[in-house]
């Protein structure tokens, strides 16, 4: 037992069985491949490890050999390593992730110039039609050369992806560990949501009192970005609309930010909705909505009555202006006996095509209990921890 092998698989299993090729080049970004391998390996991948000569003199092979339990692949020998892990073998490598990636190696892989062990890895892969994913990172005005990006737009013409580098500064660095992560289980993982338009409304509502004050709903938003990042790992293309949360939202996540209720009426009237195979209310939207008092009401007050009106049903409305989409919607009660009935009365009433019923129990928690119900009236009972439970909801898109 290697002691990577501790870590192996405790985040989750979606990399079980995948193997994937490592490859490191001479940028000081390659630091960063230390808790790129264990994340990998976190999430049950096997890494190996293939290292350019330069990259060598930034990180040390012993540390990327501890990191992986594999020993790093610096020149190919009479073993043929390339062939045997990218070439047309019966078991080769799932993924060539080439992460940090430099302009000098981008540029090699575009012209199938192969002087090191990565870019042989590289033409290899290509010709085997092995997934190859590329990190760039390097100084600003060496991504924005023209040549450079010249040769990025090769590399993607022969089938290669890249993830966009974060620039900042005087810097066109790595993208944080977990997009990496993300756009790999994305490239090699379930992949049966592909080419799926999903639409995320989560979050919570906040309805004007004054211009300060606000009522909000509670909502922690960890269902909708749960539903988000898996439907993103399972290849579906995804919106995100984010109310009033606590969750934050990964980086790789398209989002658009709303408040209130109309806010929303707003989204839905600017955008069309009818381009979205499947559209997910989980928000905790108001259903009331206070008559919003101008300026600021003074402190100090012993009593403060508020004029409350019904709030439009923004479920109502999915149906209507998108009638070709699947909708999911969501039903909270306290009372489990109550819920069943009031999401059956949800479902038939809004003529959706599930209702996820789930107990207050759930709100601010990782785990949740809910109860999955389709157009029959038959109810599916699941009690998992959210990142599961979202899961299970996404298997209805499919």
């Amino acid at each position: 037992m290697h002691p990577s092998d501790d870590i192996r698989g405790i985040k989750s299993k979606m990399l079980s069985k995948k193997k994937i090729v490592l490859g490191v080049t001479g940028s000081v970004a390659a630091v960063e491949c230390l808790k790129l391998s264990r994340e990998l390996i976190r999430h049950d991948a096997e890494v190996i490890p293939v290292m350019t000569p330069s990259a060598t003199q930034i990180i040390h092979p012993n540390t990327l050999e501890f990191a992986t339990g594999n020993k790093p692949i610096i020149e190919l020998t009479g073993k043929t390593e390339h062939v045997f892990f990218c070439g047309k073998v019966k078991k080769p490598a799932d993924i060539l992730l080439i992460s940090p990636c430099t302009a000098n190696t981008i540029s090699k892989i575009a012209h199938g110039i192969d002087d090191t062990s990565v870019t042989t890895f590289a033409t290899t892969a290509i010709g085997s039609n092995i997934p190859v994913l590329i990190v760039p990172a390097m100084h600003p005005s060496m991504y924005n050369n023209k040549i450079i990006q010249e040769n990025i737009k090769k590399c993607k013409k022969s089938g290669i992806n890249f993830i966009t580098p974060t620039v900042t500064k005087n810097k066109a660095k790595m993208p944080n560990i977990g997009e990496i992560i993300a756009s790999t289980i994305r490239k090699i993982g379930k992949r049966d949501l592909i080419n799926k338009k999903i639409l995320i409304i989560g979050g919570s509502t906040a309805e004007s009192i004054d211009e300060i004050r606000v009522i909000v709903n509670r909502s922690s938003g960890k269902t909708a970005v749960s539903l988000a990042k898996n439907a993103f790992f399972r290849g579906a293309n995804i919106e995100l609309w984010y109310g009033w949360n606590n969750e934050p939202v990964p980086s790789y996540i398209r989002s658009v930010d709303f408040e209130s209720i109309n806010d929303i009426i707003k989204l839905l009237k600017n955008i069309n909705t009818e381009k979205f195979d499947v559209i997910i209310l989980c928000a905790a939207l108001a259903d009331y909505i206070p008559t919003k008092q101008k300026g600021k009401i003074p402190s100090g007050k012993k009593k403060l009555n508020l004029e409350m009106s019904s709030a439009p049903k923004i479920i109502s409305k999915l149906k209507k202006i998108a009638p070709k989409s699947r909708v999911i919607g969501f039903k909270v009660e306290e009372n489990k006996d109550k819920l069943i009935i009031k999401a059956h009365e949800l479902l038939k009433k809004n003529n959706l095509d599930f209702v996820i019923a789930n107990t207050i129990s759930g709100f601010n928690s990782d785990k949740n209990e809910i109860w999955i119900i389709n157009k029959k009236g038959a109810a599916i009972h699941k009690k998992e921890r959210k990142e599961i439970l979202t899961n299970h909801i996404l298997d209805l898109v499919k």
